[in-house]
């Protein structure tokens, strides 16, 4: 299993180094615009002087991962924000992005498991045949379409809530407040419909597999009821490949955002990466590509080792 893990962690770590290489040079392949603010252009040229881009571009990658080993500086922004490091751009990005996708999988894993398993358990009849249905017109459905359901029915129609998330002045400088928690309620909706029909599909197919299954034929025979055989033995065991899919599922909430965080007004990691494409700011651009893959890689690795945790049976890396 150790040496599993640090093969994998090996081959993350070079194929983020691929990844990174080949952005770096696609991206520097760019053209460069100056700013309009004439303060700034000699800044920036005597920064890019100090980056090497006056030089080949190899040596302006070495130059690049240089200044990430020794001095933790990814770049600076010179449009989003203004000689602000890219990191702490990012950083400032990452808190709303965490908040949304960490609420909507509040919301979405529980409802998601408990339709799952209550199709299970009806198979067959029709509250099962309704669920199952509108399983499949909810996971057709790209999220951005209920993300203007969501602003249709509850600004214009209802008025319950607002068209887009608060910024930090308007909601008392604070994403914890119930200001701001209210604002985030639309796009929380919106990501979490297809998530919901995601886990329950998941749950019905990998629990009416467990509950046609043998062991539950003896569990019945030993005593149990249907309720604690489904319970104590069918559900564990449906379990071992649900809760893996949880960890990729918020994984994909991350990268699936983008569109999310810009129909909503999220000052988030999504919206800073459209931004930046946008306004020519490549060092923000460059480290939101390092973040996505790297989590998207890390991720993977993860999802893997969880299969042995939940499940000691599993073990990665045997013969």
């Amino acid at each position: 299993m150790l040496k599993y893990v640090i093969k994998r962690l090996v081959l993350m770590l070079f194929t983020l180094f691929i990844i990174i290489m080949m952005t770096f040079i696609l991206v520097h392949m760019l053209p460069r615009e100056m700013p309009l603010e004439k303060n700034l252009q000699a800044v920036i040229q005597q920064r890019w002087e100090a980056l090497g881009y006056n030089k080949p571009v190899l040596t302006q990658f070495w130059i690049y991962l240089k200044n990430i080993f020794t001095k933790w500086d990814f770049g600076t922004s010179w449009y989003i924000a203004p000689r602000k490091g890219a990191w702490e751009v990012l950083e400032n990005g990452f808190l709303p992005t965490l908040l949304v996708n960490l609420y909507s999988m509040i919301l979405a894993v529980p409802v998601g498991i408990a339709l799952g398993v209550y199709a299970a358990i009806r198979k067959n009849k029709w509250d099962d045949s309704l669920i199952s249905t509108l399983v499949m017109v909810f996971i057709s459905v790209p999220s951005y379409v209920y993300a203007f359901l969501v602003q249709y029915f509850l600004y214009f129609k209802l008025g319950w809530l607002p068209l887009q998330m608060y910024s930090l002045a308007d909601a008392g400088g604070s994403y914890f407040t119930w200001k701001m928690f209210t604002s985030m309620i639309p796009p929380v909706l919106a990501l979490s419909f297809g998530s919901i029909a995601h886990y329950t599909r998941f749950v019905r197919a990998e629990l009416t597999e467990s509950l046609t299954s043998e062991y539950m034929l003896l569990a019945r025979t030993k005593g149990l009821t249907r309720a604690q055989a489904t319970a104590r033995h069918a559900l564990k065991n449906a379990m071992v490949p649900v809760l893996p899919s949880i960890l990729s599922e918020f994984i994909g909430l991350l990268s699936g955002s983008l569109i999310i965080e810009q129909i909503f007004s999220i000052p988030g990691v999504g919206q800073l990466y459209i931004k930046s494409l946008n306004l020519f700011d490549y060092d923000v651009f460059m480290i939101d590509c390092v973040f996505y893959t790297f989590i998207g890689l890390l991720a993977g690795i993860v999802l893997d080792l969880s299969y042995g945790f939940i499940d000691p049976r599993i073990r990665m890396g045997e013969r």
